[in-house]
Protein backbone atom coordinates (compact mmCIF):
# COMPACT_ATOMS: atom_id res chain seq x y z
CA UNK A 1 0.00 0.00 0.00
CA UNK A 2 1.27 3.42 -0.93
CA UNK A 3 0.87 6.07 1.81
CA UNK A 4 0.58 9.78 0.95
CA UNK A 5 1.24 11.56 4.26
CA UNK A 6 0.63 15.27 3.69
CA UNK A 7 1.73 16.81 7.00
CA UNK A 8 5.33 15.66 6.63
CA UNK A 9 5.72 18.70 4.37
CA UNK A 10 4.78 22.27 5.20
CA UNK A 11 1.47 23.32 3.68
CA UNK A 12 -1.79 25.04 4.58
CA UNK A 13 -3.20 21.65 5.61
CA UNK A 14 -1.17 21.92 8.83
CA UNK A 15 -3.20 25.00 9.83
CA UNK A 16 -6.45 23.10 9.34
CA UNK A 17 -5.05 20.20 11.38
CA UNK A 18 -3.98 22.52 14.19
CA UNK A 19 -7.46 24.00 14.41
CA UNK A 20 -9.32 20.67 14.55
CA UNK A 21 -6.93 19.47 17.27
CA UNK A 22 -7.19 22.61 19.42
CA UNK A 23 -9.47 22.14 22.45
CA UNK A 24 -10.43 25.81 22.17
CA UNK A 25 -11.12 26.09 18.44
CA UNK A 26 -12.86 22.71 18.14
CA UNK A 27 -15.62 23.96 20.45
CA UNK A 28 -16.96 25.68 17.32
CA UNK A 29 -18.66 22.73 15.62
CA UNK A 30 -19.26 24.61 12.38
CA UNK A 31 -15.57 25.52 12.06
CA UNK A 32 -14.60 21.95 12.98
CA UNK A 33 -16.76 20.58 10.17
CA UNK A 34 -15.46 23.15 7.70
CA UNK A 35 -11.83 22.36 8.53
CA UNK A 36 -12.46 18.65 8.02
CA UNK A 37 -14.08 19.57 4.71
CA UNK A 38 -11.10 21.71 3.68
CA UNK A 39 -8.68 18.89 4.49
CA UNK A 40 -10.83 16.66 2.28
CA UNK A 41 -10.47 19.17 -0.53
CA UNK A 42 -6.67 19.21 -0.25
CA UNK A 43 -6.50 15.41 -0.14
CA UNK A 44 -8.80 15.21 -3.17
CA UNK A 45 -6.62 17.57 -5.18
CA UNK A 46 -3.56 15.43 -4.51
CA UNK A 47 -5.46 12.21 -5.24
CA UNK A 48 -6.80 13.61 -8.51
CA UNK A 49 -3.29 13.65 -9.96
CA UNK A 50 -3.22 9.84 -10.00
CA UNK A 51 -6.48 9.20 -11.87
CA UNK A 52 -6.94 8.43 -15.57
CA UNK A 53 -7.71 11.30 -17.95
CA UNK A 54 -9.09 11.65 -21.47
CA UNK A 55 -8.55 14.58 -23.81
CA UNK A 56 -11.68 16.54 -24.72
CA UNK A 57 -12.24 19.50 -27.02
CA UNK A 58 -13.88 22.36 -25.10
CA UNK A 59 -15.71 24.96 -27.19
CA UNK A 60 -14.95 28.51 -26.03
CA UNK A 61 -16.44 31.71 -27.52
CA UNK A 62 -13.29 32.02 -29.65
CA UNK A 63 -12.24 28.49 -30.47
CA UNK A 64 -11.66 24.98 -29.21
CA UNK A 65 -9.29 24.08 -26.36
CA UNK A 66 -8.12 20.50 -25.91
CA UNK A 67 -8.25 19.71 -22.19
CA UNK A 68 -7.42 16.59 -20.18
CA UNK A 69 -10.47 15.68 -18.10
CA UNK A 70 -10.77 12.89 -15.50
CA UNK A 71 -12.83 9.85 -16.42
CA UNK A 72 -16.14 9.60 -14.58
CA UNK A 73 -15.41 6.32 -12.81
CA UNK A 74 -15.23 7.45 -9.17
CA UNK A 75 -17.45 6.27 -6.30
CA UNK A 76 -17.20 8.02 -2.94
CA UNK A 77 -18.07 5.88 0.08
CA UNK A 78 -18.10 7.45 3.53
CA UNK A 79 -18.50 5.79 6.91
CA UNK A 80 -21.42 7.27 8.85
CA UNK A 81 -21.65 9.55 10.73
CA UNK A 82 -18.20 11.05 11.26
CA UNK A 83 -17.32 10.71 7.59
CA UNK A 84 -19.93 13.20 6.37
CA UNK A 85 -17.89 16.47 6.62
CA UNK A 86 -14.93 14.77 4.94
CA UNK A 87 -17.27 13.31 2.30
CA UNK A 88 -18.51 16.83 1.54
CA UNK A 89 -14.94 18.04 1.03
CA UNK A 90 -14.14 15.21 -1.37
CA UNK A 91 -17.45 15.70 -3.18
CA UNK A 92 -16.63 19.40 -3.67
CA UNK A 93 -13.80 18.29 -5.96
CA UNK A 94 -15.28 15.11 -7.43
CA UNK A 95 -18.67 16.71 -7.93
CA UNK A 96 -19.82 14.28 -10.62
CA UNK A 97 -18.88 11.17 -8.63
CA UNK A 98 -21.37 8.52 -7.56
CA UNK A 99 -21.92 8.22 -3.82
CA UNK A 100 -22.21 5.37 -1.33
CA UNK A 101 -22.72 5.33 2.44
CA UNK A 102 -22.02 2.64 5.00
CA UNK A 103 -22.49 2.48 8.77
CA UNK A 104 -19.81 1.10 11.07
CA UNK A 105 -19.65 1.62 14.81
CA UNK A 106 -17.97 0.31 17.91
CA UNK A 107 -20.19 -2.04 19.88
CA UNK A 108 -19.21 -2.72 23.51
CA UNK A 109 -21.10 -5.95 24.36
CA UNK A 110 -19.80 -6.12 27.93
CA UNK A 111 -19.89 -2.37 28.64
CA UNK A 112 -16.12 -2.27 29.02
CA UNK A 113 -13.23 -1.13 26.84
CA UNK A 114 -13.42 -4.20 24.57
CA UNK A 115 -15.38 -3.60 21.36
CA UNK A 116 -16.33 -5.11 18.04
CA UNK A 117 -17.14 -3.33 14.80
CA UNK A 118 -20.73 -3.65 13.61
CA UNK A 119 -21.67 -2.85 9.99
CA UNK A 120 -25.45 -2.54 9.52
CA UNK A 121 -26.20 -0.37 6.48
CA UNK A 122 -24.79 -0.02 2.97
CA UNK A 123 -26.29 1.99 0.11
CA UNK A 124 -24.21 2.11 -3.03
CA UNK A 125 -24.19 2.28 -6.82
CA UNK A 126 -22.34 -0.36 -8.82
CA UNK A 127 -18.67 -0.32 -7.74
CA UNK A 128 -17.32 -2.87 -10.20
CA UNK A 129 -14.21 -1.71 -12.10
CA UNK A 130 -14.42 1.80 -10.60
CA UNK A 131 -12.15 3.88 -8.38
CA UNK A 132 -13.59 3.47 -4.88
CA UNK A 133 -12.71 6.23 -2.43
CA UNK A 134 -13.28 5.02 1.15
CA UNK A 135 -13.73 8.07 3.37
CA UNK A 136 -13.14 7.86 7.13
CA UNK A 137 -11.70 10.84 9.04
CA UNK A 138 -10.14 8.90 11.95
CA UNK A 139 -8.07 5.82 11.20
CA UNK A 140 -7.58 4.63 14.79
CA UNK A 141 -7.35 0.86 15.20
CA UNK A 142 -8.18 0.36 11.53
CA UNK A 143 -10.79 -2.27 12.44
CA UNK A 144 -13.70 -0.18 11.10
CA UNK A 145 -12.13 0.14 7.67
CA UNK A 146 -11.31 -3.57 7.55
CA UNK A 147 -14.90 -4.47 8.51
CA UNK A 148 -16.22 -2.06 5.90
CA UNK A 149 -13.95 -3.52 3.24
CA UNK A 150 -15.09 -7.06 4.05
CA UNK A 151 -18.74 -5.95 3.77
CA UNK A 152 -18.23 -4.08 0.50
CA UNK A 153 -16.42 -6.99 -1.18
CA UNK A 154 -19.73 -8.84 -1.29
CA UNK A 155 -21.14 -6.19 -3.65
CA UNK A 156 -18.42 -5.95 -6.27
CA UNK A 157 -14.76 -5.55 -7.16
CA UNK A 158 -13.52 -1.98 -7.61
CA UNK A 159 -10.73 -1.25 -10.06
CA UNK A 160 -8.73 0.42 -7.29
CA UNK A 161 -9.28 1.53 -3.71
CA UNK A 162 -8.18 4.90 -2.35
CA UNK A 163 -8.56 5.50 1.40
CA UNK A 164 -9.08 9.14 2.40
CA UNK A 165 -8.50 10.03 6.05
CA UNK A 166 -7.62 13.01 8.23
CA UNK A 167 -5.68 11.54 11.16
CA UNK A 168 -4.52 7.97 11.69
CA UNK A 169 -2.41 6.01 14.11
CA UNK A 170 0.68 4.06 13.15
CA UNK A 171 -1.08 0.91 14.38
CA UNK A 172 -4.16 1.55 12.26
CA UNK A 173 -2.11 2.23 9.14
CA UNK A 174 -0.18 -1.01 9.71
CA UNK A 175 -3.42 -3.00 10.00
CA UNK A 176 -4.99 -1.74 6.79
CA UNK A 177 -1.68 -2.21 4.98
CA UNK A 178 -2.06 -5.92 5.69
CA UNK A 179 -5.83 -6.15 5.05
CA UNK A 180 -6.24 -4.19 1.81
CA UNK A 181 -4.94 -5.04 -1.68
CA UNK A 182 -1.32 -4.09 -2.27
CA UNK A 183 -2.21 -1.47 -4.91
CA UNK A 184 -4.45 0.44 -2.44
CA UNK A 185 -3.39 4.05 -1.79
CA UNK A 186 -3.88 5.90 1.50
CA UNK A 187 -4.31 9.68 1.41
CA UNK A 188 -3.95 11.02 4.94
CA UNK A 189 -3.22 14.41 6.47
CA UNK A 190 -1.45 13.24 9.66
CA UNK A 191 -0.25 10.02 11.31
CA UNK A 192 0.06 10.02 15.11
CA UNK A 193 2.22 7.60 17.10
CA UNK A 194 -0.14 5.68 19.36
CA UNK A 195 -3.57 4.70 20.70
CA UNK A 196 -4.81 4.97 24.27
CA UNK A 197 -6.46 2.09 26.17
CA UNK A 198 -9.84 3.05 24.66
CA UNK A 199 -8.54 2.81 21.11
CA UNK A 200 -8.45 6.58 20.49
CA UNK A 201 -5.60 8.23 18.62
CA UNK A 202 -3.02 10.10 20.74
CA UNK A 203 -2.60 13.06 20.50
CA UNK A 204 -5.41 12.90 17.92
CA UNK A 205 -8.37 15.21 18.48
CA UNK A 206 -11.05 13.25 20.35
CA UNK A 207 -14.26 11.89 18.83
CA UNK A 208 -14.72 13.42 15.36
CA UNK A 209 -18.40 12.50 15.15
CA UNK A 210 -19.22 14.10 18.50
CA UNK A 211 -17.23 17.24 17.65
CA UNK A 212 -19.00 17.59 14.31
CA UNK A 213 -22.56 16.71 15.32
CA UNK A 214 -22.85 16.58 19.10
CA UNK A 215 -22.40 13.90 21.75
CA UNK A 216 -24.28 10.67 21.05
CA UNK A 217 -25.98 8.42 23.61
Amino acid sequence: MKVHHLSVENSIVNKFLAEIRSVDIQKDAMRFRRNIERIGEVLSYELSKTLSYDSSGIQTPLGIKETALPKSDVVLCSILRAGLPLHNGVLNYFDDAENAFISAYRHHPNNDEAFEIVVEYFASPDINDKNLLLIDPMLATGKSLVAVYEAIKKYGAPKKIHIVSVIGSEEGVALIREAFPEETELWIAAIDPELNDKGYIVPGLGDAGDLAYGVKL
